[in-house]
């Protein structure tokens, strides 16, 4: 996978919202928070790789099965552009590597012997705990 990978243009926009919170006149008047949002059904994705980028995305996905990445911890909108930016491509890069096939193992037979005299030592203790009968 090309490490500068990142979805073609008509897949995704961006769309620049005024910042919440503390910060004045700045929060006020400038809109520097970027609201991306990427169109997996337009991106050309194969279907596994969809589904795995359902999973991955979480709250962000949307009803409608698009992906909403917002990002505002910056004071330009430049700087936040690319910082949901890089949060998109991570996630698609996490999408695009298939996930590890599990080796399906065995116990050994040592640990088969421990566990099954761990289970007798408890068993006597148990039955020493009960005593005698007194019927």
């Amino acid at each position: 996978m090309k490490k500068d990978f990142f979805p073609a243009p008509g897949s995704f926009e961006e769309k620049f919202i005024r910042s919440g919170g503390h910060g004045g006149q700045n929060v006020n008047k400038v809109a520097t928070t970027v609201q991306l949002r990427f169109f997996p059904h337009l991106c050309g994705l194969s279907r596994a790789v969809q589904e795995r980028l359902k999973l991955l995305s979480g709250a962000k996905l949307t009803a409608e099965g698009d992906i909403l990445i917002i990002a505002g911890e910056h004071r330009t909108q430049e700087q936040n552009r690319q910082a949901a930016r890089a949060r998109l491509r991570e996630l698609l890069e996490r999408a695009m590597r298939p996930p590890k096939r599990r080796k399906p193992t065995k116990p050994s037979y040592g640990s088969k012997q421990r566990r099954l005299e761990s289970k007798k030592r408890r068993a006597g203790v148990k039955q020493m705990r009960r005593g005698a009968d007194l019927t």
